[in-house]
């Protein structure tokens, strides 16, 4: 069996996670745009598997459908009651069957496990010709770990000792059991069935199969993670915040290292699956989540966050919230805009200050200025919307959709009621309500004619400061006259 290939992987997720004070089971929580459990199952998929099965127990229902959306491949076996590790296990290989080659055993709540790390575990398990191999580190505080304990003189593994049943030496060991380990499957099967349960916890230990096989004479060995950072369960919301900060600063570390400016890594926060095009900059400030892609030479932030959003090179994106949107080369977002879902900016083209989009397909070169809402929208190039302009998609029933063509320049405060066309090299003048389509060339005007009432102020305001300014204005009016 090839050690990158394992016969199975089982991922063990049954657990309630109580202290993480949670409705949302355990497995289930985020870190960097994936659960726990799916930060493991990347990681472990990286082994191409022959078998990937996930142990799901409290909660199983929301867990096993939050697997089918994420991997649809993955096979959950279920433990009803939680009787501990071994019998975690041993539910999922009754789920699987017969299992010839290595099992891969690992814990649903380390999202800094690498798949780097799990691949050299197999190499050296089947290297080794061990019929168990323990991943194992060595941390500044084992409390609350299990103890790796080791022969003083060849320094094989002996017994791993879980921390409510070491006793007073065992407990100053600073090498720990990460609970992931490579077994010969056929030798784990067997040894399964000898766990017994008289122990502190009246459960079936995965860690007695260490001693149930080097007992039989088979052999035990270890490999041990180079940071021990990597093998850090999560139990409340504290790790869950650490485990962040660490997976963020190596997804950030791997971004400039890969060509990106990342002005203020304390302030930056992105998701595994965003990438970045060459000499892409990062401002302070910036959450970039989901698909994102920062294409060469962009400039994205201060204080902006993308969701699913492709930024194209040379674009400039600033204090702006934008979501599954399209962002064209060298154009041009904020201060202060929001892309909603289905805007599609072109070329060169600008949305600016306080501006918010939704589904809107805005051309080469058009500009929105500023203060307007564009929805349901298609416009075409090298466009100009008059700032504090309306897009008026929606009836009270359903929305309907606007068209501006090429080359037109509307006027400030517009309101554009749908359906409505504004054809090719058109003008709107400032103040217009737009309710009918304007032909291509046309100066479209839809306002009521200005009245000037004289002498209101005085008669309706007597004695208000706005009639004294008026009077004081009138007599120097005269004056000048």
């Amino acid at each position: 069996m090839s050690a990158i290939r394992p016969a199975a992987v089982v991922v063990l997720a049954a657990g309630e996670g109580t202290r993480m004070k949670s409705a949302t089971p355990k497995v289930l929580h985020e870190i960097c745009g994936r659960t726990l459990v799916g930060h493991v199952l990347a990681a472990a998929r990286e082994l191409e598997p022959e078998n990937l099965i996930v142990v799901v127990g409290h909660a199983r229902e929301k867990v096993t459908a939050h697997l089918g959306e994420t991997d649809p491949g993955v096979r959950t076996a279920v433990q009803a009651e939680q009787n501990g590790t071994g019998h975690a296990v041993r539910m999922a290989l009754e789920e699987i069957g017969t299992v010839d080659g290595t099992v891969v055993v690992v814990c649903g709540d380390t999202p800094l496990l690498r798949g780097a790390t799990l691949r050299e575990l197999t190499a050296n398990h089947t290297t080794d010709g061990n019929a168990v191999t323990v991943l194992t580190a060595e941390v500044p505080d084992s409390t609350g770990y299990g103890r790796i304990v080791r022969d003083g003189a060849s320094g094989a593994v002996t017994a791993i000792v879980e921390h409510k049943d070491a006793s007073d030496s065992q407990r100053a060991i600073r090498e720990i059991n990460s609970g992931v380990f490579a077994f010969d499957g056929q030798l784990l099967a067997d040894a399964l069935g000898k766990v017994r349960t008289d122990n502190s916890q009246g459960e079936e230990y995965l860690t007695d199969v260490l001693g149930i096989l080097r007992e039989a004479g088979h052999r035990v060995g270890a490999s041990v993670a180079g940071d021990h950072r990597e093998i850090a369960g999560i139990n409340n919301r504290v790790q869950l915040a650490e485990a962040r900060r660490i997976l963020n600063d190596r997804l950030l570390t791997e971004a400039m290292l890969g060509g990106v400016t990342v002005v203020d890594p304390a302030t930056t926060w992105i998701d595994v699956t965003v990438t970045f095009g060459q000499d892409a900059t990062v401002q302070p400030g910036t959450q970039l989540h989901g698909s994102t892609h920062i294409g060469e030479g962009a400039d994205v932030g201060p204080n902006t966050r993308l969701t699913d959003t492709v930024v194209e090179a040379g674009a400039r994106v600033d204090n702006t919230v934008a979501v599954s949107s399209h962002i064209g080369p060298g154009a041009s977002v904020g201060p202060y805009a929001y892309l909603r879902p289905g805007t599609r900016l072109g070329a060169k083209g600008k949305i600016g200050t306080y501006v918010e989009t939704k589904n809107a397909t805005i051309g080469e070169g058009t500009k929105i200025p500023h203060l307007s809402y564009v929805g349901d929208a298609t416009i075409g190039e090298y466009s100009n919307i008059g700032a504090a302009s309306v897009f008026v998609n929606y009836d009270g029933q359903a929305k309907h959709h606007t068209t501006v063509g090429s080359h037109c320049r509307t006027g400030s405060d517009n309101m554009f009621v749908a359906p409505v066309t504004v054809g090719d090299g058109a003008y709107t003048a400032a103040g217009s309500v737009i309710t009918k389509d304007v032909p291509p060339g046309s100066l479209a005007v839809a306002r009521g004619q200005q009245r000037n009432i004289e002498g209101w102020v005085a008669r309706k305001r007597p004695g208000s400061a706005a009639a004294k300014a008026a009077e004081t204005a009138s007599r120097q009016h005269s004056n000048e006259d």
